[in-house]
């Protein structure tokens, strides 16, 4: 599988990242969001699931977590949280083939950190992989990175309300929208968390207009 350009910068600094990573809590990252979360036991997917603190974390809580992150990361991940009862899987944004073919739906699905490493023509067939992955009324937690873009790194620094639309494309309603300030203090860096839900019933389309 190669690696996609939105990961580029990540496997090299593997070691460096999860020291930055472990170094904030989960219950600090999603403060904003968890009390959205569904109780356990759930079915949870982490996209982009970097070292699996969040993972290891909503593991603990009872729920079955689902990890993918980049292979490095996986490798560190697999050493800090052995025994945390995550299952870690190797796949790729943005189609995410091996999740989907997998079939298993998804109660909540996290993408922290990962959607602003999307190009513009990703972002669609991405969102439509996220959609089918959910159960129905399942969440999605979703956060943007605002600021100047690291070097070495792919990053696109983009409003929320354009993730929003394309959310609502694929059936998926805003329930909450929320700004908080960089957890590392990093100059001129902010968030954006975004938490939508599936709808219950399959998503109907109107017919194309001709």
């Amino acid at each position: 599988m190669n690696t996609p350009a939105g990961t580029e910068g990540y496997g090299e600094a593997a070691e460096q990242l999860a020291v930055q990573y472990e170094s904030v809590s989960f219950t600090e990252v999603h403060r904003d969001l968890h009390h959205l979360y569904p109780a356990p036991p759930a079915s949870v997917l982490d996209v982009g699931a970097g070292t699996g603190r969040d993972a290891a974390a909503l593991a603990a809580l009872g729920h079955r977590v689902v990890a993918e992150p980049t292979p490095e990361l996986r490798s560190v991940g697999e050493r800090l949280h052995a025994g945390s009862g995550v299952r870690w899987i190797a796949d790729a944004l943005p189609g995410l083939p091996r999740l989907v073919a997998e079939g298993e739906r998804y109660d909540l699905v996290l993408l922290t950190a990962v959607w602003m490493h999307l190009a513009p023509a990703e972002r669609p067939p991405a969102m439509a992989a996220l959609s089918r992955l959910l159960a129905p009324a399942g969440r999605l937690a979703l956060t943007l990175r605002h600021g100047p873009v690291p070097a070495g790194r792919r990053m696109f620094d983009l409003p929320p309300e354009p993730t929003v639309a394309l959310a609502a494309d694929h059936g998926l309603r805003l329930l909450h929208r929320a700004a908080r300030p960089d957890l590392h203090g990093r100059g001129g860096v902010h968030w954006t968390a975004l938490l939508f839900e599936r709808s219950a019933q399959p998503l109907s389309r109107a017919p194309a207009v001709r």
